[in-house]
């Protein structure tokens, strides 16, 4: 049996630890970074390495996971000031696993190659709860070969793993799932909003909608936390509009005139304006309740 690949991980945020500490009890030797991960967090990675920096965490791995919140971010931890790129050995493998946007990822992808360094984009879909448990949607975008090297992590970290396509692709489908997600999420909130308005119990519709053709991810998981009040689910809203806008970019770079994601995108956009800084995206609910009112 082949030994496990030694792990660099950067990127330790609330999907980033769930999925790293994954790695870390199926004994994998993980070297994590995150200057922005507080103490509390880094305790609950029992026996992970921390490095002192970027470079450091990298530079020994044959694999590098990036689970960061932005293409910016990850062009800026690749070839920035003490870019990683320059500190990964050749012959490694770097998974982005953040939702990126598809055509920074096919330019990173070609930028590594003259490097010597395969590249993969493994964006996942399914929340925390799910990347606590092992339970993710995992889509890529590479070769068949680059897959099968990261497949023995991935699959301590996904429940399904579908190669959608070439280099960016996994990136893409990732964008364009968040929009469907997203245009779901919105239409179930503007229709419970309405209900309640014309005086019908909402957790009622809701109820209806489940057991009827309305029936999707939001009305299923999200719709309890926003009639609540507590919208927690767990996603922020920033993240969502900025998966949104590369969605948006990637219909209009395709040509798609219909314009429904320019008006999920718009949605979205207005509410993170509206409400505090760090909202959840459920919290759109309040958003277009508090349009009620006014």
């Amino acid at each position: 049996m082949s030994p496990l690949p030694r792990i660099g991980w950067l990127g330790l945020g609330n999907m980033g630890v769930p999925m790293a500490r994954r790695l870390l009890r199926a004994g994998f030797a993980v070297t994590a970074y995150d200057p922005a991960a507080p103490a509390q967090t880094l305790a609950t990675l029992e026996g992970f390495r921390r490095a002192d920096g970027a470079a450091p965490a990298v530079t020994d791995a044959d694999v590098v996971v990036l689970m960061l919140p932005s293409s910016a971010v990850v062009d800026a931890v690749l070839w920035g000031a003490d870019g990683i790129a320059s500190h990964m050995k050749a012959g490694a493998l770097l998974v982005d696993m953040g939702s990126s946007d598809p055509r920074h990822s096919q330019e990173n992808a070609r930028k590594l190659a003259a490097l010597g360094i395969s590249f993969l984009d493994a964006p996942v879909s399914g929340g925390i709860q799910r990347a606590d448990d092992g339970g993710l949607s995992i889509m890529v975008g590479g070769s068949d070969a680059d897959l099968a090297t990261a497949r023995p992590l991935l699959e301590h970290l996904g429940k399904t793993i579908t190669l959608v396509g070439a280099t960016g692709a996994g990136h893409a489908v990732k964008a364009l799932n968040n929009f469907v997600s997203a245009a779901g999420l919105i239409a179930a909130s503007e229709a419970l909003v309405a209900a309640e308005a014309f005086g019908i119990d909402p957790a009622r519709v809701n109820g209806v909608f489940n057991v009827s053709s309305a029936r999707n991810t939001a009305t299923e998981s999200k719709v309890q936390c926003m009639l609540s009040g507590r919208y927690d689910f767990g996603f922020a809203l920033a993240l969502m509009r900025k998966d949104l806008a590369t969605a948006a970019g990637l219909v209009q770079a395709m040509g798609i005139a219909s314009g429904i994601s320019q008006s999920v995108l718009q949605v979205a956009s207005a509410a993170e304006a509206a409400l505090q800084r760090g909202a959840d995206q459920t919290a759109i609910h309040a958003y277009l309740k508090e349009g009620v009112r006014k």
